[in-house]
């Protein structure tokens, strides 16, 4: 029995040493299989990053999950609210509070108690002009008071993912329970350019609002980011919109968002200094626009080129690669030094109501230690049709290049390449496979030991069970064969070969 847990043990340790070989192969592989992460980046700012807006990934960042005062960067947040819970024309009063209700020679677009304007024409003076009293008129038509519409506030931005966040008035003015984080400030901006109202109206350079008490000819407003005026020396080409902020507790804070070569950027400036947070908004985009490129993962993905035959949805049975396609418009962010296939794709089953539609599977993509981006396995509707109509092409999951590249020409060339085994896998593989074929060996050699064990005992309990009957003791029996095993010829011919006879 010693020997058999030797054996044992024995076994373990191959086993474990084998684990080992595999995993620091593995790692080894990983490290050169895939460029660093640029990170050349900088920003004098207290707190800064660089988010891409389609995956949410942080391309670099300072002190993103620090928390400090906003400023009237918070209005991104005012107005997403308000559009997703209002309807553009509707009629907004502008009461006693909502005007005086303001700290003494901070933003406001001249609107008087009593002024009525539509909610489109509010939502224009919050934004552009960063009216105060437009984002307090606001909050009371949609709440009813600023309160209620800051706990509104609250549970739009922990829906986004914010944990580091606490709104306290939908202005931004100073408050010791008004703050928020780099990183939470990128998600807030990343949702509210996705709705496509408030990036009509936050990416608009001029307009007029109606006249009022206070203007009988209206008022000529603008946005206050200079990186999207042509003629202001800190103009940058392909930036869209954002939001300027400033108290003195804040400081100088600045959102940003910017698109070039089908790359969106978002860049959050918190505790900066004016010009400074120019010079740092304009870095952190050039750095992400040199260095990233965002891909459309149906474009290049050719691993999960089919499903298995025991899948059905709808009645469909899911047995043909066309079956299902990828969703065509999902997007990862690499490097631009990398390929696709240095991104590591993870299938997974756990799909949320915030998916699309049809979705029944989430491939996630994971570039050494973060997430860049995921997309999704949907059921090709056009097998679901009974209709005579063809529908819309759709991407298929196919080996096949695709006609119009979103990517450089390049790029491309470099990426798109015939799906391989890497070598780390065919090296996991063949030791996995050693390791198998030598634990059979050596459980079978443990087996058989056993067994052998088993059977010489089972025939010693038969042998003195006989010689009970027999009426012989087992000293005299040993007896007997010892005396027997001295005088006998045949062991010593035995020992030159000969069988053995009992």
């Amino acid at each position: 029995m010693e020997r058999l847990f030797n054996m044992t043990q024995f076994t373990k340790r191959i086993f474990l040493y084998f684990l080992c070989f595999i995993f620091s192969v593995s790692s080894f592989s990983s490290v050169w299989a895939a460029p660093e992460w640029p990170s050349s980046a900088s920003a004098q700012a207290e707190g800064a990053i660089l988010m891409d807006a389609d995956t949410g990934t942080v391309l670099w960042g300072q002190n993103i999950h620090q928390q400090y005062f906003p400023a009237s960067i918070t209005k991104i947040l005012t107005a997403l609210v308000v559009i997703e819970n209002c309807d553009l024309d509707e009629i907004v009063t502008f009461s006693h509070n909502a005007v005086y209700n303001v700290e003494e020679n901070s933003s406001s677009a001249g609107i008087s108690v009593g002024d009525k304007l539509s909610v489109k024409d509010c939502l224009y003076a919050l934004l552009l002009k960063s009216a105060n009293e437009s984002a307090n008129a606001l909050a009371e038509h949609v709440a009813g008071t600023t309160e209620d519409f800051a706990d509104m506030m609250n549970v739009k931005a922990k829906e986004l993912g914010c944990t580091n966040s606490h709104f306290a008035n939908p202005s931004g003015l100073n408050n010791p329970e008004h703050y928020t984080s780099a990183y939470d400030m990128a998600l807030i901006t990343k949702a509210a350019f996705k709705n496509p109202v408030f990036k009509e109206i936050d990416s608009t350079t001029y307009y007029k609002l109606p006249p009022n008490a206070g203007n009988p000819d209206g008022v000529h407003i603008s946005p206050g980011h200079r990186m999207m005026k042509k003629n202001d020396s800190f103009y940058y080409p392909g930036v869209i919109g954002g939001k300027t902020g400033y108290t003195t507790l804040a400081g100088n804070t600045l959102v940003t968002f910017a698109e070039k070569n089908d790359l969106k950027l978002i860049t959050v400036i918190l505790k900066g200094s004016k010009p400074q947070y120019w010079t740092d908004t304009r870095g952190l985009l050039d750095f992400g626009f040199e260095n990233f490129v965002s891909l459309k993962a149906a474009e290049y993905e050719k691993t999960y080129n089919g499903i298995t035959n025991d899948l059905n949805f709808s009645s469909l049975s899911i047995s043909k690669p066309e079956a299902l396609i990828l969703d065509p418009d999902s997007r990862i962010i690499l490097p631009k030094t990398a390929v696709f296939s240095d991104a590591v794709p993870e299938l997974s089953y756990d799909i949320s109501s915030g998916d699309p539609e049809g979705a029944i599977a989430k491939i996630n993509y994971r570039y050494n230690d973060r997430v860049v981006g995921c997309t999704f396995l949907e059921v090709n509707q056009a097998l679901l049709q009974t209709n005579e109509e063809k529908p819309a092409p759709q991407t298929p999951l196919s080996f096949e290049e695709p006609a119009s590249p979103s990517a450089s020409d390049d790029y491309r060339e470099r990426a798109l390449r015939p799906f391989e085994i890497p070598l780390t896998a065919w090296l996991i593989l063949g030791s996995v496979a050693l390791i198998a074929a030598l634990g059979g060996i050596i459980s079978f050699l443990i087996y058989r030991k056993h067994r052998e064990e088993q059977e010489f005992l089972i025939r010693r309990e038969q042998r003195m069970r006989r010689l009970q009957d027999s009426g012989i003791s087992a000293d005299e029996f040993n007896s007997i064969m010892a005396q027997r095993r001295s005088t006998s010829p045949r062991k010593r011919r035995g020992r030159r070969g000969g069988k053995i006879k009992f």
